[in-house]
């Protein structure tokens, strides 16, 4: 009878307190002594057809790891160099990453992941290439296609009457999710050194930030809008700094009366941070009465599509005299403005923004500089 032999390396499963089943490998070392290599891959209750294509996924991935662990064993065995965890395919591991982020993170993260694979796509059109093929040369290739030759909206089939190339902020946030994929690859061993290393990104650059004067906000208030609904939710942003999802899923039991006052207490969709946040009686108004609503029925209507609603909000605009080209958000940077030319301190108004570092608010307080700036520039000549 031919004796079995054993595997020296095993894919194991450990079912964690919140339900996810951590994968990790079992290394015979031999002797009796093993090893335990913990992947950091997560197989999640299947709930949905998703569900099922993610774990399959995560599955090939944790599948594939342990083949490389074999033939490192092996190749160790013989006295040979072990670089086996670098042919490890790059396109499947990039995809795993961004696959995470569908639930794990905001929407617009996963969007950039997303986003990034096109181009990756688009640069490198070897869908086989390995870890093995990402080297510095390579690296610095991808930053050159996207600051050269990538193009807004062309990685889909949308047609276009121009070119438009990538805004400097995308160029920076596809070449950082592709350094987060190299970082994570060393961390987890596939890679020995990081080609990212000594290669700079690229830097941020400041967009223009439109927002309205109080007269103007005033002036918005007194005009009619085509959709009632719109202006109400556009009014409830100036007056607290809400971004528009969060307006969009504010729900009744979110809203609550503490001492008198209005006091929301939510989650931020793009952070996930729970916020408390006292409104304005003005504020209050425009949120109206609750009425027969159930905690979970929605203080806001149905908005229309953000475009919808930023072509309706610039011809509302126009008929209060205003001509700027405002959207939706116009309505949180014109809340940070309104605070910071009242006097509040800026600790105070990233509070209110829910800004998760300070250095995001102080963009609102180079304008508030640039205003002082312009007034002292119109002091007339005394001599």
């Amino acid at each position: 009878m031919a004796e079995k032999i054993k595997e020296p390396v095993r894919l194991r499963q450990k079912t964690l307190t919140n339900g996810n089943v951590s994968l990790y490998l079992a290394i015979n070392m031999g002797s009796g002594h093993r090893e335990y290599e913990f992947l950091r891959l997560y197989l999640i209750p299947e709930k949905t057809k998703a569900d099922r294509v993610l774990n399959r996924e995560t599955l090939a991935l944790a599948n594939s790891i342990k083949a490389q662990r074999i033939v490192d064993i092996q190749n160790g065995a013989h006295g040979f160099k072990s670089n086996i965890k670098e042919q490890t395919h790059f396109f499947e591991y990039y995809r795993a990453l961004t696959e995470k982020r569908k639930k794990k993170d905001s929407k617009g993260n996963f969007s950039n992941w997303s986003s990034c694979l096109r181009h990756l796509c688009k640069y490198e059109p070897r869908q086989n290439i390995t870890f093995a093929d990402i080297t510095p040369q390579w690296v610095q290739g991808f930053k050159d296609y996207l600051d050269n030759e990538a193009e807004a909206f062309g990685c889909d089939n949308r047609k276009r009457k121009e070119k438009r190339p990538l805004s400097q902020n995308s160029k920076q946030s596809y070449f950082n999710k592709l350094r987060a994929c190299l970082r994570q690859a060393y961390e987890d061993g596939i890679i020995r050194q990081n080609p990212m290393r000594g290669i700079l990104g690229f830097s941020t650059q400041e967009g223009n930030r439109q927002y309205l004067s109080l007269d103007e906000v005033k002036a918005m208030a007194a005009t009619e809008c085509d959709y009632p609904e719109v202006k109400r939710a556009f009014l409830f942003s100036c007056l607290t700094g809400l971004r528009r999802s969060d307006i969009e899923k504010l729900t009744w039991e979110e809203v609550t009366v503490l001492n008198g006052r209005t006091r929301l207490v939510f989650r931020q969709k793009k952070t996930g941070g729970l916020e408390y946040l006292d409104i304005t009686p003005q504020a209050a108004a425009l949120i109206g009465e609750r009425g027969p609503a159930k905690p979970t029925d929605n203080v806001f209507g149905n908005l229309l599509y953000p475009s919808d609603t930023n072509d309706n909000l610039r011809i509302w605009a126009l008929r209060a005299g205003i001509d700027k080209h405002i959207s939706f958000h116009c309505g949180r940077h014109t809340f940070a403005v309104l605070m910071l030319t009242l006097g509040t301190d800026i600790y105070t108004v990233s509070k209110l923004l829910g800004h998760r570092e300070l250095k995001t608010t102080q963009i609102y307080a180079k304008i508030i500089d640039e205003k002082k700036q312009a007034a002292v520039d119109n002091i007339p000549s005394i001599f």
